[in-house]
Formats: C-alpha cells, sequence, structure tokens
C-alpha cells in the first residue's frame, strides 16, 4: 500500500508539474470545463422551468441529489479516471512497460496522464450541492450534517471501484472504454434523477446488482425525508462505507484476476 501511493504521489506529481508550465493554458481548460459540465444541471432548470415537481421531489432536492453524484464521481473520476484508458495499453501491448517497473500496476495505470482539469466537475458538483444545502427545506440534526461528508466519501469509493471493475474488464475485452462510461458517466448522469422517475427493475439493479443507488439515492432519501428506493430499511442509510468496501474487494479481486489473465500483444 505504501509503496502504492508513493508511485501514485510520484506519477500524479510529475503530470501536474507539466500542467502547471502554462497556468493560463490550465485556467482557460478549467473554465471550459466548469461551462461544458454545468450544462447538465442547466438542462434540470430549463426541466423545472416547465414543472414544480419531478417524481415528486422539487428544484432543491433534484440539485442535492445531482451535487451528491456529481461531486462523488468527480473525486473518483479525478483520482482514478485514467483507468479507463487500459484498454488502449493492453491493444498496444505498453501495458509491459508498467508491469516491469517496481511500483504496483494499478497505481501506476491510476495516475498515468493524471488530468488536473477534472477539478472542474468536482467544482461543479460542489456549487449545486451548496446550492441545495442552502434552498433544501430540511431539519439539519447532527447525523444528517454528518451524514453528507460521510455519503461523498463513500459515493467516491464506490465510483472508483466501478472505474478499476471496469479496467479489469478490459484485460478480457481490450476495447471496453465505452461498456466502462456506461456504468460511470452513465450511472452517474442516472443518479442526477430521482428514483421514482424509474421503473422498479432499473432502480432494483442499481441497488442490489450494482450498488450505485448507495452513492446518493438512499442516505439522500433518509436527509430529505423521502421514502427509501424499494422500501429498504432505514439503516441503510448509513450503508455507503459499508458498500464501498465490498465494492472495494470485488474490484480488486477483478483487478487481480485480470492482471493475471494478461499475456502481452506476442512479438
Amino acid at each position: 500500500m505504501r509503496e502504492g501511493l508513493r508511485a501514485y504521489q510520484l506519477i500524479a506529481g510529475m503530470w501536474i508539474r507539466s500542467t502547471m508550465v502554462y497556468p493560463l493554458s490550465f485556467a482557460m481548460t478549467l473554465l471550459s470545463g466548469l461551462l461544458v459540465t454545468g450544462l447538465d444541471f442547466v438542462a434540470i432548470l430549463l426541466m423545472f422551468s416547465r414543472i414544480d415537481v419531478l417524481g415528486g421531489y422539487t428544484l432543491p432536492e433534484v440539485a442535492f441529489l445531482y451535487g451528491l453524484s456529481a461531486t462523488s464521481f468527480g473525486i473518483a473520476d479525478l483520482a482514478i479516471g485514467s483507468a479507463g484508458r487500459l484498454g488502449s495499453r493492453v491493444r498496444d501491448g505498453t501495458l509491459d512497460t508498467l508491469l516491469v517497473r517496481p511500483a504496483p500496476v494499478l497505481a501506476q495505470v491510476a495516475a498515468d496522464r493524471f488530468a488536473l482539469r477534472r477539478l472542474s466537475r468536482i467544482a461543479q458538483g460542489v456549487l449545486v450541492l451548496g446550492y441545495a444545502l442552502a434552498a433544501v427545506d430540511v431539519d439539519w440534526t447532527a447525523d444528517r450534517v454528518l451524514l453528507v461528508p460521510v455519503t461523498l466519501a463513500g459515493g467516491a469509493v464506490i465510483f472508483g471501484a466501478v472505474l478499476v471493475a471496469g479496467a479489469a474488464f478490459q484485460f478480457v475485452a481490450q476495447d471496453a472504454a465505452e461498456v466502462q462510461s456506461a456504468f460511470t458517466y452513465g450511472g452517474q448522469t442516472l443518479l442526477q434523477y430521482p428514483p421514482t422517475v424509474f421503473g422498479k427493475e432499473l432502480v432494483r439493479a442499481v441497488t442490489f446488482l450494482f450498488p450505485l443507488a448507495f452513492v446518493n439515492w438512499v442516505p439522500a432519501a433518509y436527509v430529505l425525508g423521502r421514502p427509501y428506493p424499494l422500501g429498504l430499511p432505514g439503516w441503510t442509510a448509513y450503508a455507503p462505507p459499508l458498500v464501498a468496501a465490498v465494492c472495494c474487494a470485488a474490484a480488486g479481486l477483478a483487478w487481480r484476476a485480470g492482471l493475471r489473465s494478461y499475456r502481452s500483444t506476442g512479438n
């Protein structure tokens, strides 16, 4: 673990320094990214210009869901989003370069081409979440206040586990970046909206099969005083850390299995 963190720090630091060589370019990229990612929430604002509630949720409540999912995914994408490019390394054989280095492969893959511009997604999510926290009608008890950062941390780890599992799948599929995006970017978009607008089969899938519902739907139900998806028991609002740990264990097993199956590209 210590070696992995050190390798990650060194590689990510190298890419950060190379990015900051051109601070004006970085600032413009960050601003443009903030504007582009903000279009998602603009679409929600346009929707609420015609309606008062969506699936029984008001605009501040939807903004709360949006802020939780966008911020959690932004953190995971910044930390380990580069793993989505593993398929290209498998296809062209450049993964072999990482295998011969005295550092964990996952740390190298995660830090490779570390994109500091992804801070724009986090910033946009935090802005929307800040608006939601100020506007939503909630009795902010101590446990509700504490649950917000716990949910953000748990959601980031869950998304990170999905990114690692998707990277492991690319050892087999080799060209599965879009499949991975369907569960990461697609999942994050899904979670921006209330579970009440989706069919029960889809909600079951993202609760029990791919537990993305614990990124925001389940804990947000407690904070907002809404019915839990699928009638889950009340204690599940505090389950994101446990779900995150299970997801990490499963992703770790998938990564080890995928790495062991790697046979390079031949000669």
